[in-house]
């Protein structure tokens, strides 16, 4: 629905102390020097929003413009760096004297504990976001002890995605394949075809990181979802060290050592490895709904897009997906403004649109609400189909990167730029991503 009118429900003082503090309960943060009304009205006075963004993702600067269409007095300055700066760097930022009014923050870390985010559940009510779905907020609340997946709601989604892989079907057709594959065996089998005709076999770069969408989605086919997110979430007595983990992994080195990755991998990183791809270079490339868009662009009718194929056939399907969380911080000159914004995107046709066009991913929001248009036959079709069919088969699971704040940079990244050229085990990776979880939970 078109946010045409405003409602004007103002929540107790006390209340929108707390979501200023933006403090769990028995959280350290500093206490607020003022409280703030909470309200659902949008100001006519002139505002700048500020919203720190990764780069390579254009969604937030099409939100913007759209919002700056249909409510001029508000404008955006939107600012970027790679996922791995951002991720390390945002405590930093959201401690400072001018901190953005939204970021983009897959791993919470101590940034609750430490009352650097705003609480979002006096808007919750405000809004009366308890009309959407539960299953997709759970994994942005954080309880008292610094739990995800239940507590306080401290993030929003842009668009809510899944992973899956893309599929070149003018090279697969040169190879005689016809057809997606429907088990990891066989996806393997192609990978082999490709290999022995002189075609790269699996387009991807682990200059930052981004080659764990194929390390997390072999983990996936042989581990157990529920495992993997109570470690994800930090759920006290979880482990990272389990056999279909170190299986998933031991798959990966064989994949490296039969010559399967492009020889230079750690010199590739995200933008890159999707030029690549979709200028020609690689059979399959594992990427998420996010890039769908442009990968149609791109490459017309010349590419498929499905769900990670599970070991056995016909058996359920297991996929990373998560929000494209973004959280408010605390110490924002404009919570209203900015929580405003994050409803209007949930709940505004225009900009549900836009979320689908870009990401093709799911809006969120109230799933009574009427789902965007896209064109029948496209990726985009498809990437909402595979969201469905995970949610359907319960199978989808947040990204390993997402566990703390310091695990991509410290020890997923390094270790998996090891691991993809041959030079340590399965096993080995597991272990040290462990220690390095452990330690920073600990510390």
């Amino acid at each position: 629905m078109a946010f045409s009118r405003h409602m004007a429900l103002v929540a107790v003082a006390a209340t929108a102390t707390l979501a200023l503090a933006g403090c769990a309960p028995g959280g350290s943060g500093p206490a607020p020097t003022e409280s703030v009304e909470v309200t659902t009205e949008l100001t006519t006075d002139e505002v700048v929003l500020t919203i720190a963004d990764e780069t390579g993702f254009p969604l937030t600067d099409d939100l913007a413009a759209e919002f700056t269409k249909q409510f001029p007095n508000v404008t955006f300055n939107v600012t970027r760096d790679t996922f791995q700066n951002l991720t390390a760097n945002a405590p930093k930022l959201l401690a400072g004297d001018t901190p953005p009014d939204l970021i983009r923050l897959p791993t919470i870390g101590d940034t609750v504990k430490d009352g650097l985010l705003a609480n979002l559940d006096p808007w919750y009510d405000a809004y009366g976001w308890d009309k959407w779905s539960a299953a997709q907020l759970a994994p942005l609340r954080v309880d008292a002890d610094g739990v995800r997946g239940s507590g306080s709601l401290y993030q929003l989604g842009l668009g809510y995605s899944i992973t899956g892989i893309y599929m070149n079907t003018t090279l697969a057709k040169q190879l005689g394949i016809d057809a997606p594959p429907s088990t990891l065996a066989e996806l393997e089998e192609d990978f082999a075809k490709a290999k022995a005709a002189g075609i790269l076999p699996l387009m991807a770069g682990d200059q930052d990181g981004v080659v764990n969408f194929v390390v997390q989605a072999a983990m996936n086919q042989h581990a157990d979802p529920k495992e993997m997110m109570d470690w994800i979430l930090n759920v006290p007595g979880a482990t990272y060290d389990t056999p279909g983990n170190v299986q998933g992994a031991e798959l990966i080195r064989k994949w490296a050592d039969a010559g399967y990755f492009p020889s230079d991998i750690n010199a590739i990183d995200y933008a890159s490895f999707v030029s690549r791809f979709l200028d020609g270079e690689g059979l399959f490339t594992f990427n998420g709904n996010w890039a769908a868009a442009d990968t149609q662009a791109k490459m017309g009718d010349n590419v498929d897009y499905f769900l990670v194929p599970p070991v056995e056939k016909g058996g359920d399907h297991v996929a990373m997906g998560a929000a494209n969380s973004f959280s408010v911080a605390a110490g924002s000159k404009h919570l209203n403004e900015i929580v405003f914004f994050l409803n209007w995107l949930h709940t505004n046709d225009k900009a549900r649109q836009i979320v689908t066009d870009v990401t093709g991913a799911s809006p969120g929001g109230d799933p009574a609400q009427v789902l965007p248009t896209v064109a029948p036959g496209s990726l985009i079709e498809d990437a909402l189909a595979m969201s469905a069919q995970i949610a359907a088969e319960n199978g989808q699971v947040d990204f390993m990167a997402n566990a703390t704040a310091g695990i991509y940079a410290g020890a997923i990244i390094p270790e998996s730029q090891l691991l993809v050229t041959g030079k340590i085990t399965g096993q080995d990776f597991v272990t040290a991503v462990q220690k390095f979880y452990a330690e920073e939970l600990a510390g």
